[in-house]
């Protein structure tokens, strides 16, 4: 694939059908943690008028939290995740209030779609978000997104929006991403450092990364950094989808394609929506251990992981938990969705399929990890 100049990539956004929009919760708040009206109006003005054209568009918002904790009398953002649970769940009517009066000054229909990352990596519930979307979509909603953090564990969930928008633009197969946040662009040093400077382009996130200093976030408010905002280009590059980053003032320019912020062009034509999630989505809850054989079959691209190639398998998990697959190195090879429970795996290891279906019986003579749901690192 051919890197695109700066000028096509955002002629691309610019002509984007679907495009999913992330602001984050400094973008919306006051500093006391309150929804600040007049941020959240311009931002709907930008994205009705990206409607209106007829664009497809997602938002994913951040900030259900951070409306909550004003209103509940808390002077900053709690820190235990009990009270931040309780929060969200005030938090998020607020929000979506706001959202649906603003939306309905330009007769623009909205729906909130509140996920898990549990609930999206097993087939069935990632087909349900995916036709859940699509649907909106079709019937001109703009569909709202926000991680379900009433219910969200620490354990187990995309971790911030950053994330999460990469992956529903993976989902609903986006032509353009737009993160909106607290800067105007990336830059090549925190930009109170003298020496900064703004970076308009970036052909290749992944190169990019070596050569930029960033830091955490800057805000009481958000979870997010500059980190997450480079790691969500990075899945929607390696998706095949090209990003804009700029500050949530500049929505509707960035949305025409002007030079605003930072543009990051995709470096991977556009592969399966649901093995990128795979790749991406949460975390791998265990490990299968493979010999030198199958590793160069995993490598491959096109093999199953068969029992017969296993040697280990180490941690706790589900059939159709995500998993990585080591060799005996322990180099991560792939992740993929497990076929079987962990413990029903030692007694299959090393055993062929017709071992397997002569001792174990029918239901085991199946790969512990089947291609489809197998992604290269």
């Amino acid at each position: 694939m051919s890197t695109p100049s700066q000028v096509d990539v955002r002629r691309a956004i610019a002509g984007a059908q679907t495009v999913v929009v992330k602001v984050g919760s400094s973008s919306l708040t006051q500093p006391s943690g309150h929804l600040d009206p007049e941020r959240l109006d311009a931002l709907v003005c930008a994205l009705a008028a990206a409607h209106m054209q007829g664009a497809r568009v997602v938002l994913v918002s951040s900030g259900a939290i951070a409306a909550g904790f004003g209103p509940l009398g808390f002077d900053a953002r709690p820190s235990d995740v009990a009270t931040q649970q309780a929060t969200a769940a005030v938090g998020q009517g607020l929000l979506m209030a706001r959202y649906e009066t603003a939306f309905a000054r330009f007769g623009v229909r909205v729906g909130q779609i509140l996920i898990t990352a549990e609930d999206t990596i097993r087939p069935q519930q990632y087909r349900n978000v995916e036709r859940t979307l699509t649907r909106l979509l079709d019937l001109g909603v703009v569909p709202i997104i926000n991680e379900n953090d009433s219910l969200a564990s620490n354990e187990i969930r995309f971790g911030d929006n950053d994330r999460l928008s990469a992956l529903v633009a993976n989902l609903v197969r986006a032509d353009a991403l737009v993160l909106l946040t607290d800067v105007d662009a990336l830059y090549t040093a925190p930009p109170s450092q003298p020496d900064s400077k703004r970076v308009a382009y970036v052909p290749n996130v992944i190169d990019a990364l070596e050569d930029i200093t960033v830091g955490g976030s800057g805000s009481k408010v958000g979870t997010g950094g500059m980190v997450t905002k480079l790691e969500a280009a990075r899945v929607a590059a390696v998706s095949g989808i090209p990003t804009v980053l700029t500050c949530a003032a500049q929505a509707g320019p960035a949305l025409m394609g002007d030079p605003v912020g930072t543009v990051f062009a995709p470096v991977k034509a556009r592969g399966s929506s649901r093995r990128l999630w795979i790749g991406f989505a949460a975390e791998p809850r265990g490990i299968i251990v493979v010999d030198a054989g199958a590793a160069q079959a995993v490598r491959g691209g096109r093999a199953s992981l068969l029992a017969a190639g296993a040697l280990e398998v180490r941690g706790e998990f589900s059939a159709g938990d995500p998993v990585w697959v080591d060799d005996e190195s322990g180099e991560h090879l792939a992740r993929g969705l497990a076929g079987f429970d962990s413990e029903e795996i030692p007694q299959m290891l090393g055993r062929t399929t017709a071992q397997l279906k002569r001792f174990l019986g029918e239901q085991y003579a199946h790969p512990l990890v089947h291609r489809d749901n197998l992604v290269l690192v």
